[in-house]
């Protein structure tokens, strides 16, 4: 019997059943009981664990979301707006592709022994990693063994000073530098000078490209740069909200704000909201990633979107690709931002 078959016998997609097998988060709990019921009554076993005893694919990727914060936690990741997106749609696109996804995340140096185990128990094909700079020792290892991987969010030059064999490796990540930059130039088109921004983690490879960018982009227009209008945010709503409490306390605010994701924008806005600030009367403010909410808050949010459906897409294939020794060689891919302009900015006062 195939997982297909227990999908018709439960009433449910084979993207469903196959994440009922791995343990996957956010299945409802009486959709899971329906398809557990039928895997036992009929003796379902997947198989991927016997062939890849007998040395064969397991037809299964391994998905690890790694958030090295101390204030992050395994209930927050699936309800990240960067990480939740990711995880289903890699889900989704490898399940229509007939693959499982192990499902892994990873909040200290000791969990990255997951990854490893997952390649050397040959429980996965390939894996996609998505996350913090902190593990190239992790990724130097693993490509030096060529294993099938692909990087999401990485600095591509970290990875090409490494010399290694990097044939079975691809980076996929997006152009964060040049969405910050439309997204600075808009508001200095508006007329703001007093621009701040609420940092994202810095370990990160988008965290890192998004402040160099606003960081340019105000020299390059002439804008003093004020180190008391830079936030660190973190990429968390509550860091988000803690720092724009203490920027609030100190008297004075910029004309506009950067915020370096959806998450902390919304933080910011609750934190003026609850002071009597008005957004965008009294502070115009920009995010990134361009979450669902953005579009639903009040006011509507302008951000600029992140192209999470095409990075996870292509993580896929790409891995997919490595495994079946379909891509010969080393790859780098960055997929374009765009400014979604809303509600939540206009013309600075005069």
């Amino acid at each position: 019997m195939r997982s297909e078959d227990i999908a018709k016998l439960a009433g449910v997609s084979r993207s469903t059943v196959s994440r009922v097998i791995n343990n996957y988060p956010n299945v409802p709990e009486t959709t899971k009981a329906k398809v557990l019921r039928v895997i036992e009554q009929y003796q379902y076993e997947p198989n991927s664990f016997a062939r890849a005893l007998a040395g064969k694919r397991t037809d299964t990727i391994g998905l690890f979301a790694i958030s090295m914060n101390e204030k992050e936690n395994a209930t927050r990741i699936y309800q990240n707006s960067y990480f939740a997106p990711i995880v289903d749609l890699v889900v989704d696109t490898a399940n229509a592709r007939g693959f499982y996804v192990l499902i892994h995340t990873v909040y200290s140096p000791g969990d990255f022994q997951k990854i490893k185990q997952a390649f050397l128990q040959k429980r996965i094909d390939g894996g996609i990693l998505v996350g913090t700079q902190k593990d190239i020792e992790l990724v130097r290892e693993l490509v030096s063994q060529d294993a099938p991987l692909v990087l999401i969010d990485y600095d591509v030059s970290e990875i090409i000073a490494e010399r290694l064999n990097k044939n079975h490796l691809a980076i996929i990540n997006s152009m964060d530098y040049e969405g910050t930059v439309e997204a600075i130039e808009y508001l200095i088109g508006l007329g703001h000078q007093e621009i701040g921004i609420l940092k994202g983690r810095m370990s990160t490879f988008s965290g890192r490209e998004r402040y160099a960018a606003f960081e340019t982009t105000l020299l390059n227009h002439g804008l003093t740069l004020r180190h008391d209008y830079v936030l660190e945010g973190e990429f968390l709503k509550e860091t988000a909200y803690e720092e724009t409490e203490k920027l609030i306390k100190r008297g004075k605010l910029p004309t506009a704000l950067f915020c370096s994701n959806d998450d902390m924008a919304i933080a910011a806005m609750e934190a003026f909201a609850k002071h009597g600030i008005h957004v965008p009367n009294d502070i115009s403010i920009i995010g990134f990633d361009d979450t669902q909410l953005a579009s639903t808050i009040s006011p509507k949010l302008t951000s600029v979107r992140l192209p999470i459906d095409d990075m996870a897409k292509s993580a896929v294939e790409k891995v997919i690709g490595l495994c079946n020794n379909d891509e010969a060689s080393f790859s780098n891919v960055s997929f374009p931002t765009r400014l979604v302009i809303r509600d939540s900015c206009k013309l600075a006062a005069r």
